[in-house]
C-alpha cells in the first residue's frame, strides 16, 4: 500500500494538483477582487487600508501573480515569498486579535491568524518540494 501511495504522490500530476490546491485561496480571492472590483476596493476601505484602490490593485498583482508562479513551478519561491509575506501582513492588518476586544469576533480573528500562518507553512512546503524536484530533475538529466 505504502509503495502505492509513493508511486502516486512521485507523479508530476500530484505535484502540479498540490500546487493548485495550496494556491486556491489566493487565486480566488484575486480572481474575485478584479471580476467584482468595486467590492475588493470596499473590502480593503472597511479594513481601513488607503488608498483602497491601491491596496485593492496591489492584493490582486500579488496574490494572482504569486500563485502562477507557483502553479507553473517557476520561480516558486518569489511567489512563495510574496505570498507569505502577504499573508503575514494580513495579520497584522486585518486579523489583529489582539487588539479586538468584543467576542467573538476576537476568537475568530484568532482562528484566521493562525491558519494564515498553517498556510505560510504550506507556502513553505511547496517552495521547499518545488527546489528538491528542480535538483532531483537537474541531477537526473546531468
Amino acid at each position: 500500500m505504502y509503495d502505492t501511495i509513493s508511486s502516486l504522490l512521485r507523479r508530476p500530476a500530484a505535484a502540479f494538483v498540490a500546487r493548485v490546491l495550496v494556491t486556491l485561496p489566493f487565486w480566488t480571492s484575486g480572481l474575485a477582487k478584479l471580476i467584482n472590483f468595486e467590492d475588493g476596493v470596499a473590502e480593503m476601505a472597511h479594513a481601513g487600508l488607503q488608498p483602497a484602490i491601491a491596496f485593492n490593485l496591489a492584493t490582486i498583482a500579488t496574490q494572482l501573480i504569486g500563485s502562477v508562479l507557483i502553479v507553473l513551478n517557476r520561480g516558486a519561491w518569489l511567489g512563495a515569498a510574496a505570498l507569505s509575506l502577504f499573508t503575514g501582513l494580513t495579520i497584522l492588518l486585518v486579523h489583529h486579535f489582539w487588539a479586538i476586544a468584543e467576542e467573538p469576533f476576537r476568537t475568530i480573528a484568532l482562528h484566521v491568524a493562525i491558519e494564515h500562518v498553517g498556510m505560510i507553512g504550506g507556502l513553505m512546503l511547496a517552495t521547499m518540494l518545488s527546489a528538491h524536484v528542480g535538483a532531483t530533475s537537474v541531477a537526473t538529466q546531468g
